[in-house]
């Protein structure tokens, strides 16, 4: 008979935000078509590491299991992705999961992402209409500027590109690349475009768009392959406009 395959996991563990960092290794039966989520789940449902020990269920965070929501990154191997596109077939075992550090942990492979969802409250990414009347439909956008724009909409605030850039961490208050397409996405939009300013005088400030080193792994490590150099890019020309702007007193759009 053949040797049953098994898939080895190391998997970074952390009982409370406090508490020491520990690796912990478990086992387990391969099965076709298996991704990293499904081996969470087999794990939590029978808790036991390699040495045949009883343990607790890991924690981690999860929601559509399609690669859309963005609660399942983690970084896989040496590199921040969703585990749950992540297939065993495709990775080098031992297979090995830890949290993003660039946010705070909360347990095991389950981080905070606050500081992703207060940076992008800081730039105001949304479209300010007052839901108490109809407004009607609303002025177009041409076919042209749509297909870039949806693009950046592709973004699922999952924080791969915050974990993969040098420059957000624990020591910096970087809003990140996440936070700066989507204030070009919402700056293209013709009602958002009305916060136009706003928007890119908070990026202008602390923490903002002078804090990206362009090191481009975020364009790299996104996956939704968001155009966020490009982006960056783009808001630098537009900060550019808006100092002379403040320079010269204009009130021109």
């Amino acid at each position: 008979m053949s040797e049953k395959k098994t898939v080895r996991f190391i998997i970074s563990r952390q009982d409370t935000p406090d508490s020491a960092p520990y690796q912990e290794e478990f086992e387990l039966d391969y099965r076709p078509n298996m991704n990293v989520i499904s081996a969470l789940m087999e794990i939590r449902r029978n808790p036991v590491n390699a040495k045949g020990e009883a343990t607790t269920p890991i924690a981690w965070d999860m929601n559509c299991l399609e690669e859309v929501c963005g609660a399942c990154s983690m970084v896989i191997n040496g590199r921040p992705r969703q585990s749950c596109s992540a297939l065993i077939d495709q990775l080098e075992q031992p297979v090995r999961l830890e949290p993003m550090r660039t946010f705070p942990i909360i347990r095991d492979l389950q981080v905070d992402r606050s500081r992703m969802f207060d940076s992008l409250k800081r730039v105001k990414a949304w479209i300010p209409i007052d839901g108490t009347y109809d407004l009607g439909p609303g002025p177009r956008m041409p076919e042209k500027k749509r297909q870039w724009a949806y693009e950046l909409s592709k973004c699922m605030t999952c924080g791969v590109c915050l974990e993969a850039c040098p420059n957000v961490n624990s020591k910096s208050n970087f809003i990140g690349p996440q936070s700066l397409s989507q204030v070009r996405l919402f700056n293209a939009h013709p009602t958002g475009e009305l916060n136009k300013g706003e928007r890119l005088e908070t990026i202008m400030g602390d923490g903002g768009l002078a804090n990206c080193g362009n090191s481009q792994n975020c364009v790299q490590s996104c996956p939704k392959g968001i155009p966020l150099t490009t982006s960056i890019a783009a808001l630098n020309r537009d900060t550019t406009f808006q100092s002379f702007k403040n320079f010269f007193g204009s009130d021109q759009v």
